[in-house]
């Protein structure tokens, strides 16, 4: 174990400085996941590696994703390089032909999809399209059907034959039923969708990651985008992960630059431009908009933002 212990050392030293550590409580460093203690993995580099990413805050599905692409990096390379850091589709095993040639893929939508606003009913979704944001989800929330097939109606409606392209977020049944554009689910939302029915409808499909595991569990089902986050702390809902920051978006984007990208969670006026020079086409933001004082401005100041 020496050896391995000194290979991830490196890794983590290599990095230290990269945004790609998060704390990391005792009990998870003094109880480490199984696959440290697999005798059957693939090298010591495999083994470094995962140790390297759960020590630097990775969870622990992660780190078995990052310990296997860091042993492939290895392989694929040339040796072992602790200075670099594993970011080619070939090293986390992704699907090696593009969308175009798969034909399960779900149906294309932009590659940069630009100002993502994120809203909570009908009404916003008109404001956004009012204020031309290029791209608009509809996350309204209730438990009443026809409730929701009214605010899914009209935010269709509202959305036609203007400059914007909408998603609806979770209800994917009343998006196909009134023909929208796309539809957006989260990784809950997974086990009971009909992706089929979503594919042969031909609506766009966007997916929720939260981390490297994620995203190579999605990429086998080939969505229209990828969105990636939360990036940044935030309050509108429970996390499964801490924030991932902008280190971790980085290699996040260099990753799976093939895809449409959306970058989500806490991202404001102040935090947009660094998170759009991360290479992803797309940038969500929900209070950025809703809690401005002048929405319609700030859709304007924030797709300026992005490209200064």
């Amino acid at each position: 174990m020496s050896l391995i212990r000194d290979l991830a050392d490196q890794i983590i030293a290599a990095h230290r400085n990269d945004d790609l550590c998060l704390p990391v409580p005792p009990s998870t460093l003094a109880n480490p996941p199984p696959i440290i203690h697999n005798e059957h993995a693939l090298d010591h580099v495999e083994l470094a590696g995962a140790i390297a990413a759960i020590t630097m805050g990775f969870t622990e599905a992660d780190a078995n994703i990052v310990g296997k692409a860091w042993s492939r990096m290895a392989h694929l390379d040339g040796g072992f390089n602790p200075q670099a850091w594993p970011n080619r589709p070939e090293h986390f095993d992704l699907l090696p032909w593009s969308r175009a040639m798969n034909p399960q893929a779900f149906a294309a939508c932009p590659k940069r999809l630009g100002l993502y606003a994120v809203m909570p009913d009908a009404t916003w979704v008109a404001r956004m399209v009012e204020a031309e944001a290029p791209t608009i989800q509809l996350r309204f929330k209730s438990n009443d059907r026809k409730v929701v097939q009214r605010e899914i109606k009209h935010a269709i409606a509202a959305a036609k034959d203007s400059k914007s392209l909408l998603f609806i977020n979770d209800y994917w049944e009343e998006a196909i039923e009134q023909n929208a554009y796309g539809v957006h689910l989260g990784q809950e939302d997974l086990g009971n969708a009909n992706l089929e029915a979503i594919r042969q409808a031909g609506l766009r499909l966007g997916l929720s990651t939260h981390g490297y595991a994620e995203m190579v569990t999605v990429d086998r089902l080939c969505p229209s985008y990828i969105a990636m986050g939360a990036i940044f702390p935030t309050n509108l809902k429970v996390m499964p992960t801490a924030p991932q920051g902008l280190g971790r978006l980085y290699q996040y984007a260099k990753l799976l630059s093939d895809y449409p990208l959306v970058a989500i969670g806490g991202i404001d006026a102040d935090s947009i431009h660094a998170v759009a020079q991360s290479g992803v086409g797309s940038v969500a933001v929900v209070r950025a908009i809703t809690q401005a004082s002048d929405p319609i401005a700030a859709v304007k100041t924030l797709q300026e933002l992005m490209k200064t």
